[in-house]
């Protein structure tokens, strides 16, 4: 049997190839030979480490939860003030390109939202992260007086969210709309919904 950190390396590895996969063929064509050709090993030695297809999915799934939910919020809590903290927000939640895979994956699991519970269930365990997150700050904000916001604080928080999926879903579909252009669009917001980033 594998050691554990040897099954821990090996389970980053089939993740990585699972997004280059994803990334060539699409999530909807997407096979479990796919991943072990990307991979470089045969479907069996990815059975060893997982039931199927859908089981290399959820956990690709969670570790771009991760980028966006729990990293994101550990990179949020570095700034002591909260137009550093919502700046920071802003910049970790949206791709870094058209060459994101990650984050292009995550928008494609948003399709198997309904159709699988397991991704319906992590598709909302993101929003609810998201949500909170941009609440929280807006919270603290408003509290400290360096906010003035000018509607009710859970909408603004929601859109925040909206517009974040919105640009992060043009940017990765190589629209025309680019990764300075979302982050100076969301700003604008921020200024108008009284939440100054100076």
């Amino acid at each position: 049997m594998a050691r554990p950190s040897t099954q821990k390396q090996r389970r980053i590895e089939v993740i990585d190839a699972a997004l280059a996969a994803a990334a060539e063929h699409g999530l909807r064509n997407l096979s479990l030979t796919d991943v072990a050709n990307q991979a470089g090993v045969t479907r069996g030695a990815l059975l060893y480490y997982y039931d199927d297809l859908d089981a290399i999915l959820v956990e690709t799934h969670a570790a771009g939860m991760a980028r966006v939910g729990t990293e994101r919020a550990e990179l949020v809590a570095q700034h002591d003030t909260p137009a550093g903290k919502l700046a920071a927000a802003i910049d970790a939640g949206l791709p870094s390109g058209p060459d994101d895979a990650l984050m292009r994956l995550l928008y494609e699991f948003d399709v198997l939202a309904g159709k699988s519970p397991l991704h319906d269930a992590l598709v909302q365990q993101l929003y609810g992260e998201q949500l909170q997150l941009y609440t929280g700050i807006l919270e603290e904000g408003a509290a400290s007086g360096a906010f003035s916001l000018t509607g009710p604080l859970a909408d603004t928080a929601m859109n925040f969210v909206a517009l974040e999926d919105a640009y992060g879903l043009h940017i990765v579909a190589g629209g025309s709309i680019t990764v300075a252009d979302a982050r100076r669009a969301i700003r604008a917001f921020a200024a108008q919904a009284g939440a100054p980033l100076g």
